[in-house]
């Protein structure tokens, strides 16, 4: 294939966000859209989706924040329903919790806020302050303040506002820690100190537009003030500052600086701190030692964590510390964390936590008071383990783990593991509903041999079904790629579903950024899709994390089309099965699933009926100079060196559009005017280019571009349920059609 001659963009014009020629663009391509497709909200989904987005069924997740003063736990929850469209964020305790319908005081109502603001404020997240850290909390009993992330419309880039529980209200200004808009990086010190990145003016933040310096910023003093603690390169991707405080599990407090040199590569600086450094600096001791960084002796594209004594190694290459053995890819090891931090790798003696073989992978580990829990997945199942922690922080034991791994998606989560071992359970799959089970982890050792999920206490909450899935079964299947790899995906559909090639089918994927899938109940899918008779498809493919680091690995920059490979596979598979035809199979993904997206529309439009291609990248010379995108070279390559000419090119949807060929599949693309992370340009300029090239051929483009919603594509409940229903519909009802024209 020849590189295609760069001409000048003609297009680059549609780069300047909300430009009043842009956002006329978006506006009159959204009428277009909707007189072509038909407004979705009159369509057959969009109320069902928008009822189970907003439905008072869903399960309220909720974070432990510390204990009353007469002992029962607090447990805060955000909600966002019919009545509160940005969400309220509000508490309980464990006891009303506990009810089918708790009673839940609001701390925080995002929609009042908005209002007296005159900000259309989306809710992204609190950053507590740890109780143990701050002497208002009444020996460490609850959280009292909270630094409160709220962002424009649900762009990535947010208003930092502190905001006190003891009042249920902000902080006032003139004592509070305020930031305006950008992408904050902070967290408490203590109560009076924050370590925080930000855009501090020129020089502060990275290409990609996260932070580069990390200040300590003491309560009371102008953020101008605050001296720098750490650096990283104008090249980096972000850097990062916080305190490990691993006193409760017998462990130290450090202050740890990252930075984050690619998307996979990082270094890591450690200082072990005393109590005195968490102190405002003038209330420091005169004595207090200087911290001491050291930087931590390990391969760059390592991670780590910890618990307690011990330092933990996630490894994305072969790894040789000291002489004598190598530790593959893929594997956890851990050793003494402070022998290690003093002497260097070759000083200690390291400890597998878990080994690879090809099909399985290392998915995260978390802990409570007493147990490490490590979730694996072998061939996309899931498996857990139970490790004891033992001598003050120090060892591990195997007390516990899965018989088998099963077909199901399971999350674990410590409720409060500064005092007990309890955890959340969740459990879900592609036709069952979550359940949000009470769980203690000393069951593992109590119940007898063979019992899987002995740990569970007590059945908390459980989402009804949110559509009719009798009849459904769930099956795993493989796909053999070009070069002959095989390639699993899940496959959702009747049981006596007749194999005719005219089943709608829907198939998705992503394969990237180490990102995997697996069994989950998604509700908007099963209403909007297999409820109506139609098949749904995951495809496990290279680029993602199903199979560890390796599986990620190979489709990589050059490589980058072995995950299109493996996805045209699993379409042919498909069809070989007679499940579906070219004419009855869509295709949807979003980010760097858009790209996968653009891809198998300029590759392969012979192979699919209609695709779904939502806030994508598209145009892969320039991707690096648009918001976030120079973070992303570490996975696709960089475009302006010969990057272009050898390999990204070939991938680049936006360059690759064949004006000789008479026929297109339907593709909607759609994205969003607030994304800051995936500009909203790459939707913009693909559409108008095939808009331009496409007059008087077969090539049914159509475009939705929601003026709010970050990179999320939706901003409340009503824009998400819109944006749904307007893709399902538009996909579901072209297959239909096809499948009526074969008979």
């Amino acid at each position: 294939m020849a590189t295609p001659t760069l001409q000048e963009d003609k297009y680059i014009w549609l780069e300047d966000v909300e430009a009043k020629e842009c956002l006329d663009f978006a506006k009159s391509a959204n009428d277009q859209c909707l007189a072509a497709l038909g407004d979705p909200k009159e369509g057959p989904t969009y109320d069902r989706i928008l009822s189970v987005l907003e439905s008072e069924d869903r399960i309220p997740h909720a974070s432990s924040y510390g204990s009353s003063e007469n002992g029962e736990r607090i447990l805060f929850n955000f909600w966002r329903d019919k009545q509160n469209p940005k969400g309220i964020w509000r508490k309980t305790t464990m006891g009303e919790y506990k009810k089918e319908h708790p009673k839940w005081e609001v701390v925080l109502d995002v929609d009042k806020l908005a209002e007296r603001d005159g900000i259309s404020w989306v809710w992204k997240g609190a950053t507590a302050l740890p109780r143990k850290r701050d002497p208002m909390s009444d020996n460490g009993r609850v959280v009292t303040r909270v630094l409160l992330s709220l962002s424009r419309g649900g762009s990535d880039a947010t208003h930092l506002k502190e905001f006190d529980l003891k009042t249920n209200d902000f902080v006032s200004e003139a004592e509070a820690f305020i930031l305006p808009e950008a992408k904050t990086r902070a967290s408490y010190k203590s109560r009076d100190v924050l370590l925080v990145g930000s855009d501090f003016g020129p020089d502060s933040l990275t290409d990609s537009g996260y932070p580069r310096v990390v200040k300590e910023w003491t309560r009371g003093t102008p953020i101008e003030d605050a001296p720098t603690v750490f650096e990283g390169e104008k090249t980096d991707v972000a850097v990062n500052g916080y305190v490990a405080d691993e006193r409760s599990f017998g462990g130290s407090l450090w202050q740890i600086h990252s930075r984050s040199i690619t998307f996979y590569t990082s270094k890591y600086y450690m200082a072990k701190l005393d109590e005195g450094n968490l102190l405002a600096p003038a209330e420091r001791p005169e004595s207090l030692p200087a911290m001491e960084f050291k930087e931590l002796d390990i391969q760059e594209d390592a991670e780590i964590d910890y618990v307690g004594k011990l330092l933990f190694i996630s490894l994305r290459s072969d790894w040789t510390p000291k002489e004598g053995k190598t530790y593959k890819t893929g594997s956890v090891i851990y050793c003494d964390w402070e022998k290690f931090w003093q002497n260097g790798k070759a000083a200690v003696d390291y400890q597998v936590l878990f080994e690879p073989t090809e099909r399985t992978a290392y998915e995260y580990m978390t802990c409570t008071k007493d147990y490490l829990i490590v979730s694996t997945m072998d061939n996309v199942k899931s498996k857990l383990q139970f490790y004891k922690i033992g001598d003050s922080g120090s060892s591990l034991t195997l007390v516990s783990e899965d018989a088998d791994p099963k077909i199901r998606d399971c999350s674990v989560r410590p409720i409060d593991a500064l005092e007990n071992n309890d955890f959340w359970f969740t459990l879900s799959s592609y036709t069952q509903p979550s359940t949000l089970f009470f769980a203690d982890a000393t069951k593992v050792e109590e119940a007898s041999e063979g019992t899987d999920d002995k740990f569970i206490v007590e059945k908390f909450k459980q989402l009804p079904g949110q559509y009719d899935s009798s009849g459904l079964k769930v099956e795993q299947r493989t796909a053999v790629s070009k070069d002959g790899t095989e390639v699993p995906y899940f496959i959702v559909m009747k049981e006596d579903m007749e194999l005719n090639g005219k089943n709608p089918t829907l198939l998705y994927g992503y394969g990237g950024f180490e990102i995997s899938l697996g069994p989950h109940y998604v509700a908007t899918s099963g209403l909007a899709w297999l409820e109506r008779g139609g098949v749904y498809v995951e495809a496990n493919i290279r680029g993602g994390g199903e199979f560890g680091p390796s599986w990620h690995q190979a489709a990589l920059k050059a490589n980058r089309n072995k995950a299109y490979e493996d996805f045209i596979a699993v379409g042919e598979h498909l069809i070989e099965s007679n499940i579906c035809k070219p004419k009855t199979l869509a295709i949807r993904g979003g980010s760097n699933g858009g790209l996968l997206m653009g891809n198998m529309y300029t590759m392969r439009p012979d192979l699919f009926g209609a695709i779904h291609c939502a806030v994508p990248l598209l145009d892969m010379k320039r991707f690096n100079s648009l918001l976030a995108g120079a973070s992303w070279m570490a996975e696709y390559g960089n475009p302006d060196t010969s990057d272009w000419d050898d390999f990204l090119y070939k991938y680049s949807p936006y360059h690759n559009i064949d004006e000789t060929v008479e026929s297109y599949p339907p593709m909607l693309v759609t994205t969003s005017t607030r994304d800051d992370r995936v500009h909203p340009a790459h939707a913009r300029k693909m559409v108008k280019k095939l808009w331009d090239l496409g007059k008087d051929k077969d090539w049914p483009i159509y475009y939705y571009e929601n003026i709010e919603g970050g990179h999320g594509g939706a901003a409340d409940a009503k824009q998400s349920a819109f944006m749904t229903s307007l893709a399902y519909d538009f996909m579901f009802a072209t297959l239909t059609k096809n499948a009526e024209a074969m008979d």
